[in-house]
């Protein structure tokens, strides 16, 4: 039997009787298995066996030939020899030439779904390379490569970019394989920093940036940009290939971290964790994004990638020695396969194509074999550029979101992000495919996870973004249709649009269609199944937001969109619940206050099996269809106050304000809309229930009928057998009404420009139903029996 192993902390006793429990005691047999879980063990408590530095060269090689652990902990064991200071690093660097392919192979079978056990050992290579403390040598290297300058600088300068591209190699690919490597490494918060570090190099950028996105995809914590040596230094320096691989890491710093719980998700939660966040400062997030904002020239650039046309992105070369790179990245190169498939494909058909080589086949220059290296695949360049554009986008989506909102948006109306979309629109953005068109590997051409499907969908958030609240959204027009705007506002006698006549016509869109007709036209295209029919409408509808403009609602109503919106919902009769929420949230921007769409929605619902299908739909669910709701009732109000032939021959033929006015159908929605809805479970998306209820309540205040609307809701609970069950829970949700909006300036502002209703009549109206006299007829206690009070609940409790 083999002498007993020395233990590099052999001085004490615990190192020795650690050792000796590997081998179950010392004069037992061997116990490989039984070893690796003590060095498993040891590297979770920190005692006894941690690392392939604590056996002798002889022991590993005889536990080698039993378990076949293909040299792994004996090659450790050199290359924990080699790292210091005064070692050879070009020793250092060969051992880490044995070691990568070991790992590289297994990682490439794990990532491309072709895992097979070639290996006769219970223990993968990677396994075994962690487990004997490889994870940490290949950090040790790193920070050894970049050590402040010194004597041996010049000698480390000679292999420093090689040796750093294998341990990364090594790092990521030990990631990719093995459980819990990844939360190790992001745990070290000096480590992750000092990573950024790297991608200095061109040589070692790739492989850096792919390493940092998967660590800081599992950080708990979120990284600060600001503590990234000379960041505003290394992002300048950047190529736009650099800088549009650099957005997926930005992708991960600038959104705010989910915590994945949808109690999180609820405006009670919302609302606490602002208050918590108002006393801690900026989150890490917006931190930073105000420290890219800060780079020179940063949103200029983003801008110049998310524009730039397939013709103007880098030339062949470089590219081939990026795809070079991807290949040993390979799920991190979200088409990769993809772009292996189409250049294996049009190889056939071309004398001029890309024959790539086989896994772990390589020539001296690094690139695959091509017969000229001149050419490339068309559909692989789209496909490249599809790629960047998507992070590009992401980015820009984001900050446009941020705290630095109008900062963002006068950056990118400037650098003409718009009108350069707008000319990507037909030959990229929504290009025509084929039906070979390029999917992924395991996925489908509908599959969200596409980058065709993926860029579209980007593109649209993008848009609702630019559009939402801010009068920069003209700069989807083009100058003819500017000028159209102005006719529409001059042959109806009404003001032109300040925002209109405020913009500046050498940042539109130019050519034949603007991005908003140009995304109206796709629209009512897409297939009744499609899944970018939500984003679409909410792009459009982020158009119409804010103060309701009549030459914006009639330039889409010629278009034809409201004919469309109803063919979707009641032809089409559309199943799916976001795609019918974004339609009725459109349709009532389009039809607010608008006599013209209530004369088009008559004409084309023209009959009542018609009328029917409709408000079955409104009906399935009011949280989709109460925002449409309260446009009609708004609209109601509006068109019953004028005196008008033309209003009141709307109103005596459109069935559905006729079916809105009836008393007995506002109080059914006014019964449901607050029946549906507890403070517990209010969300951005259903707290419109709430608003629409007191809309309703509002406008019959005005009339004086507000105690008579009080009255049928109490004679409807308890019908339902229910006395104070709704309206203990319409107190509460008023309360938390109170709290909520009188502390956020901009819902307030949204909920007056869209209603047309003062705050100010909002608050007293509040005020009134919560007043705690059980005399006034219009407080909603005055309505509650004694025995069924129960208005002081705290909002925590269930």
């Amino acid at each position: 039997m083999a002498a007993a192993p020395a233990a590099a902390g052999s001085r004490t006793g615990r190192g020795r009787r650690a050792t000796a429990a590997a081998w179950g005691g010392w004069g037992g047999r061997p116990r490989p298995v039984n070893m690796l879980l003590q060095l498993r063990q040891g590297q979770l408590t920190g005692r006894g066996l941690v690392r392939a530095v604590q056996f002798t060269e002889t022991f590993l090689m005889e536990r080698d030939k039993q378990c076949k652990w293909s040299g792994i902990p004996q090659l450790l064991l050199k290359l924990y020899a080699s790292s210091h200071l005064h070692s050879d690093f070009v020793e250092c660097q060969n051992i880490l030439k044995e070691i990568s392919p070991l790992l590289s192979m297994e990682a490439m079978a794990f990532v491309t779904e072709e895992r097979k056990l070639t290996q006769e050992t219970t223990y993968p290579n990677t396994y075994i390379f962690d487990l004997f403390g490889g994870v940490d040598v290949s950090r040790l290297l790193l920070l050894l490569l970049l050590l402040p300058y010194n004597g041996l600088r010049t000698k480390l300068l000679k292999v420093s970019d090689e040796m750093s591209k294998d341990c990364l190699s090594i790092l990521y690919n030990t990631c990719v394989c093995t459980e819990g490597v990844t939360k190790r490494l992001a745990e070290k918060n000096d480590f992750v920093i000092f990573l950024f570090t790297l991608m200095t190099s061109k040589k070692t950028f790739l492989q850096t940036a792919t390493l940092i996105e998967d660590i800081l995809g599992v950080k708990k914590e979120m990284i600060r940009l600001d503590e990234v040596p000379n960041l505003s230094s290394l992002v300048s320096n950047f190529d736009q290939q650099q800088l549009a691989n650099f957005c997926r890491i930005l992708a991960v710093t600038i959104s705010e971290m989910d915590t994945g719980n949808d109690d999180k998700h609820t405006l009670l939660a919302k609302n606490a964790q602002q208050k918590k966040s108002l006393s801690l400062g900026p989150s890490a997030a917006e931190i930073n994004q105000a420290a890219l904002l800060s780079i020179p020239g940063f949103v200029e650039r983003l801008c110049k990638l998310a524009t730039r046309k397939v013709s103007e992105s880098t030339g062949t070369a470089s590219f081939l020695q990026e795809l070079e790179e991807w290949y040993t990245w390979l799920d991190n190169a979200l088409v990769l396969d993809a772009l292996m498939r189409v250049a294996n494909e049009e190889s056939e058909h071309s004398q001029a194509s890309i024959v790539f080589p086989p896994p772990g086949a390589s020539e001296e220059n690094g690139l695959p074999h091509t017969s000229t290296r001149t050419q490339l695949p068309q559909s692989m360049k789209i496909m490249h550029e599809i790629m960047y554009k998507l992070e590009v986008l992401y980015v820009l989506c984001v900050l446009l979101m941020g705290r630095q909102r109008n900062q963002v948006h006068r950056m990118i109306a400037e650098f003409k992000l718009i009108p350069g979309l707008n000319n990507l629109f037909d030959k990229l953005i929504w290009r025509k495919h084929s039906a070979s068109a390029l999917v992924l590997h395991g996925h489908n051409q509908n599959c969200d996870c596409s980058p065709d499907i993926t860029l579209k969908i980007q593109f649209l958030r993008l848009l609702q973004s630019f559009s939402d609240h801010h009068e920069n959204k003209y700069l989807l027009l083009n100058n003819q249709e500017l000028n159209e705007l102005s006719a529409i506002s001059l042959k109806a006698n009404i003001p032109e649009v300040e925002a209109v006549l405020n913009t500046d016509r050498s940042l539109v869109c130019d050519g034949k269609r603007g991005l908003l007709t140009r995304l109206l036209q796709v629209m009512k295209k897409e297939p009744a199944e499609s899944s970018f029919r939500f984003w679409q409408a909410r792009a459009v509808e982020s158009f119409l937001r804010g103060t309701t403009s009549y030459a914006d609602q009639m330039f889409l109503l010629k278009r034809g969109l409201l004919e469309h919106i109803l063919y979707c919902i009641v032809d089409s009769e559309c199943k799916s619940r976001d795609v019918l929420q974004s339609y009725f949230d459109l349709l009532g921007e389009l039809m607010k206050f608008n006599l013209d769409a209530f004369k088009r929605f008559n004409k084309y619902i023209n009959t009542d099996a018609k009328f029917q299908v409709f408000l079955k739909q409104i009906n399935s669910s009011l949280v989709d269809s109460n925002m449409l709701v309260r446009c009609v009732t708004l609209s109601l109000d509006r068109f019953e106050n004028q005196v008008d032939m033309k209003v009141a021959e709307v109103l005596s033929e459109c069935r559905l304000l006729a079916y809105i006015s009836q008393v007995p159908t506002q109080m059914s929605f006014l019964f449901r809309l607050i029946n549906i809805i507890h403070v517990q479970t209010l969300t951005q998306e259903n707290v419109s229930c709430l608003n629409t209820s007191l809309v309703i309540l509002m406008l019959a205040r005005r009339k004086d009928r507000l105690p008579l609307y009080l009255r049928l809701l109490q004679r409807m609970e308890h019908s339902k057998k229910y006395p104070g069950f709704l309206l203990n829970n319409f107190h509460n949700l008023l309360r938390f009404w109170q709290q909520h909006y009188l502390h956020k300036d901009k819902d307030s502002t949204c909920l007056e420009n869209s209603s047309c209703i003062s705050f100010s009549y909002w608050k007293e109206t509040v005020s009134i139903l919560l007043n705690p006299d059980r005399q006034s007829p219009s407080a909603l206690v005055s309505y509650i029996e004694e025995p069924y009070m129960d208005i002081d609940r705290d909002f925590a409790e269930e």
